[in-house]
């Protein structure tokens, strides 16, 4: 069966720039703020989100990449040698306002993760969620902040995002 995409180059790209604005707007600001893409496409995202939000407010955010191979709760049944990307802080995350960015929102085991590699780096004020997809089906109490699509499934359908800067192409589909 041939995937449907769901969302293309046009879509990601304006929904990205509503969770800029949203992102802004939810923290009177950017003084405060650090966005955290998830390794691998998340860590695309959160590059794009915030050349965005520089581009709104004018001064850059920081911005920072959190690699969560070590801290993944089903580690034994991927690999004895987990493939390490390295986890890239600007500076402490203590006292920042997290924004933790990743492409999409299923079991809710990867944000999991993620935070726990963030609190070994600091103790952040606040950790908010921004995701382009989110596809239901969460096995732990975990909400996204901001949304770029909500995107109701079947666990048998599969969400594949790709990405021009690592797929050579931006779009959304769904595979069954």
């Amino acid at each position: 069966m041939k995937p449907s995409i769901i969302l293309d180059e046009a879509a990601i790209s304006r929904a990205l720039t509503r969770i800029a604005h949203e992102i802004i707007e939810r923290n009177k600001g950017i003084d405060q703020l650090m966005i955290v893409g998830i390794k691998t496409r998340g860590e695309t995202l959160a590059c794009r989100l915030a050349r965005r939000i520089e581009e709104i407010e004018g001064k850059p955010v920081l911005l920072g990449v959190v690699d969560i191979s070590m801290y993944r709760d089903d580690l034994s049944k991927k690999s004895l040698e987990p493939e390490i990307k390295g986890t890239d802080m600007p500076e402490t995350v203590t006292g920042k306002i997290i924004v933790l960015v990743d492409d999409v929102l299923y079991t809710g085991r990867t944000v999991r993760a993620a935070m726990d590699a963030l609190v070994d780096h600091g103790r952040p004020s606040m950790i908010q969620l921004a995701v382009l997809v989110d596809r239901g089906h969460r096995e732990l109490p975990i909400r996204p902040d901001f949304i770029g699509k909500n995107v109701p499934t079947s666990r048998e359908e599969q969400v594949v995002v790709a990405l021009s800067e690592v797929d050579d192409a931006d779009q959304v589909f769904i595979k069954r």
